[in-house]
């Protein structure tokens, strides 16, 4: 009997340490990830291909041809894990799951893609830091950092070779040859180009050759500029459209370049994104940044933590975007604790535009817009402003103030031409991607467009390429935009553009779109990490890629000014690799204890840093350990380092089962002693703890272990010092630590007791202090997080 024709999703697990991508379905195919034990080939097959090739053809329901078989493969994978991925039916999968060894079968998702003065903001041009961290590590030339994104443009100027020395003696990587990409398009900065089409071609089944070729060149924008933010070179007389002019430079100038593309028009495959980093690592790079991300889940359910850990163990740090969802709460991604998870912040630049009301109220927005003028300058003429909500095409009859979602954000086909014609249009925030709403003002017939935030975006803004003359406005400032328009007969406005504006106070501050902690998978990993400079951010761009990436825009420029947290990742991405330069045997988790316990946070005037949001006190759960500072991260004292298997016994803790461990971590999956091990004791450079509601009895304590290691040159003491979270008295034991020599160990307890708090079910409630450890001159601090919560 035939099957059924129905597709069927499955995420099935093997024992072992393969991971295989498969597609299955009844009938029709699809693609999965699936992992076997490292031991699973027998001896009869000459490799390990031969093997899973057999493994498919051996299933009952497969139809597929010795001549077919190719098609049906997606990857194998043999580095960060072992496995393969291909196309099946739902029953080959079902049958599959059942085969002895098959660890997992992981269905393929498809994710999304998440400087001139960055780098003077972060203080990597003052003569003190480049005599530390750029001059140690010699700008990061030693350094390869693998950027998984959208691919490279390998002719902008960001990443010529010129005066860089021989790459290094350990790389295996090559430039894969491919559409409009040839092996003369790497050099001594771009030493290797690499594409990965499979999983996204079984999941969009053709590829749109006018939007995606097949190579490593970059259609999209996204991997040049992420790319060049990390590691471009020196580009002097840098600008968009004349804003933001200077020298553009990436953070680590002379680290090479690995570019991996696994990202697409329509998204990135999990399939694709763990082929990036299974050959990545196996090629010898040294960190690997990647500004992807989906919800949050699972460790042994998202393969780019899976990835990540494989990784992690041949020594490669790994720089995430936290992703674009703030302010709110819980909404980071990218959590594993041995993932280096990045939030966003401002520099001092603005680029401001002012919406002049006709009632003479001047409202400051922000706009890279670079056209012509709203109004002739010797005539300074206000013209009809209108709500798009109030001017929906099915709003007539003189429904004034009535308001339609799809036209008050600015839909296609949502305005009405009558009412929009030869009129500035505000249009709210959502629905729609920015710069396209005034393409549809246009299309309308309108002359001008105001992008509103609305809730809960608030205050924060970024800088637009807008096609007509256009700006965007925060929350406060769209409200009373529309009070102004439903309490005036003829509301009217016009527009005054400026140039760009630095120095700017306060700076930074927490950007308002930056996901925010705590984790949805464990609340005892602080995360997001730390912050980094992702607003407003100008790097390297393709030729042929418009600014707005709107397909009516016709502009093209060598420079780009974008924001989000794929922003801020490549920053750290080139942090890590300058401090990877100055200290080549720090480990990983090394290295991020460097950039956790040296950020600040306070801003560049000594206040607290605040949110952009409500320009409120930012928080922890917002900022992480801080804002990273390069300056001290290459001399951080102490470091908290952590080992493969320090994060097996916090999977264990974190009630992890001995086959989703394996599933991670390709490792034995019993957990002995299981209770013996504690979440809170994983060795993070901050530390959370949760008071549950069982444990109110007065008083409520908790015991936590940390272990440091001493990278300084002489031997040194340190003393504790630390600020209670309110409600909570901690004390620490030892007080004082006595160094003799570089790299040697000492640990503490800490020891948490918490008053008791009344919590609801449906409510927490987190206070933070810190702990620091000082010999004068070094100060290592770490977040201390306690977390009231209720056992549902």
């Amino acid at each position: 009997m035939a099957p059924p024709s129905h597709t069927l999703q499955l995420a099935l697990f093997l024992t072992c340490s393969f991971f295989l991508t498969l597609t299955l379905t009844l009938g029709e195919k699809q693609s999965y990830i699936i992992r076997v034990q490292n031991d699973l080939k027998p001896s009869v097959y000459s490799d390990v291909e031969h093997w899973y090739s057999s493994t498919l053809s051996s299933l009952r329901y497969n139809p597929l041809k010795s001549t077919d078989h190719d098609e049906e493969f997606l990857h194998v994978y043999k580095t960060v894990f072992h496995g393969f991925s291909a196309r099946l039916t739902a029953q080959e999968a079902q049958q599959l799951a059942t085969f002895d060894g098959v660890l997992s079968v992981l269905p393929d998702r498809l994710r999304q893609l998440h400087t001139t003065r960055s780098p003077h903001f972060m203080g990597l041009d003052s003569p003190s830091t480049m005599s530390n961290l750029v001059t140690e590590s010699d700008s990061g030339s030693n350094v390869v950092i693998g950027v998984l994104d959208t691919g490279i443009w390998p002719e902008r100027p960001s990443f010529h070779d010129q005066g860089m020395g021989p790459i290094p003696s350990f790389w295996k990587g090559e430039c894969t040859v491919g559409e409009n990409f040839t092996k003369a398009n790497c050099n001594k900065k771009i030493i290797g180009a690499r594409y990965f089409t499979s999983g996204y071609l079984a999941k969009m089944g053709i590829m749109n050759s006018s939007t995606d070729i097949k190579s490593a060149r970059d259609t999209e924008g996204h991997g040049t500029h992420t790319a060049s933010t990390a590691a471009g070179r020196a580009v002097g007389d840098a600008s968009f459209l004349g804003f933001a002019k200077g020298v553009a430079v990436g953070i680590a100038p002379k680290a090479r370049i690995a570019a991996y593309k696994v990202c697409w028009k329509r998204g990135c495959m999990d399939s694709d994104i763990l082929a990036g980093f299974d050959k990545a690592v196996e090629d010898g790079v040294n960190i690997i940044s990647i500004s992807i991300g989906g919800s949050a889940v699972p460790y042994n359910l998202d393969p780019i933590a899976i990835g990540s850990f494989g990784a992690m163990e041949k020594g490669v740090f790994i720089s995430a975007s936290a992703g674009n969802e703030g302010p709110r709460s819980t909404s980071v991604t990218n959590v594993a604790p041995w993932i280096t998870t990045v939030g966003a912040s401002t520099i001092d630049r603005k680029f401001p535009a002012d919406l002049v009301l006709g009632n003479g109220k001047r409202i400051t927005g922000s706009s890279i817009y670079r056209g012509d003028p709203l109004h002739d300058i010797n005539n300074f003429q206000h013209l009809p402003l209108i709500y798009g909500g109030n001017a929906s095409v099915g709003l007539r009859n003189g429904a004034r103030h009535s308001t339609s979602f799809s036209s008050a954000t600015c839909m296609p086909d949502s305005l009405d031409k009558e009412r929009v014609r030869g009129k500035i249009v505000v249009c709210d925030r959502g629905g729609t991607p920015r710069v396209s709403k005034g393409e549809i003002v246009k299309d309308a017939g309108g002359v001008g467009v105001v992008v509103a935030n609305v809730f809960p975006m608030g205050e924060g803004l970024v800088a637009d390429a807008h096609l007509i003359p256009g700006l965007g406005v925060t929350e406060s400032a769209g409200n009373l935009i529309r009070d102004y328009i439903n309490s005036n007969a003829n509301p009217t406005a016009t527009m005054t553009f400026y140039e760009t504006q630095v120095g700017v106070k306060p700076s930074p501050v927490v950007a308002s779109f930056s996901s925010r902690g705590p984790s949805a998978e464990s609340i005892f990993v602080l995360k997001p990490d730390v912050i980094a400079p992702g607003v407003n951010i100008l790097a390297a761009w393709p030729d042929g890629v418009a600014p707005t990436e709107l397909s009516s825009d016709q502009r093209r420029t060598q420079f780009n000014i974008a924001s989000g947290t794929s922003m801020s990742c490549p920053h750290v991405s080139g942090l890590a690799a300058l401090l990877k330069g100055a200290h080549p045997y720090w480990s990983p988790a090394m290295i991020r204890s460097a950039l956790m316990t040296t950020a600040y946070t306070q801003d560049q005037q000594g206040n607290p840093l605040l949110d952009e949001t409500s320009y409120n006190i930012s928080t922890t759960m917002d900022m992480g350990a801080g804002h990273v500072d390069p300056e001290k991260a290459v001399d951080p004292g102490l470091v908290y380092d952590i080992t493969a298997y320090d994060y097996l016994n916090f999977l264990c803790a974190s009630n992890y089962s001995g086959r989703d461990i394996k599933q991670i971590t390709k490792r034995a999956g019993k957990c002995r002693g299981k209770h013996d091990h504690k979440p809170w004791n994983l060795n993070y450079p901050a530390i959370s703890v949760v008071i549950y509601s069982t444990q109110l009895q007065e008083p409520a304590i908790v015991q936590v272990t940390r272990t440091v290691t001493h990278v300084g040159e002489t031997p040194s003491t340190y003393t504790v010092s630390v600020t209670n979270p309110k409600g909570v008295n901690v004390t620490v034991t030892p007080t004082s630590m006595n160094f003799r020599e570089k790299g040697e160990k000492q640990s503490y307890v800490v020891r948490i007791k918490a008053q008791k708090k009344a919590i609801t079910s449906l409510n927490s409630v987190i206070e933070v202090g810190k702990l620091s450890w000082s010999n004068g001159k070094h100060h290592v601090v770490s977040p201390l997080v306690v977390v009231w919560k209720q056992v549902l």
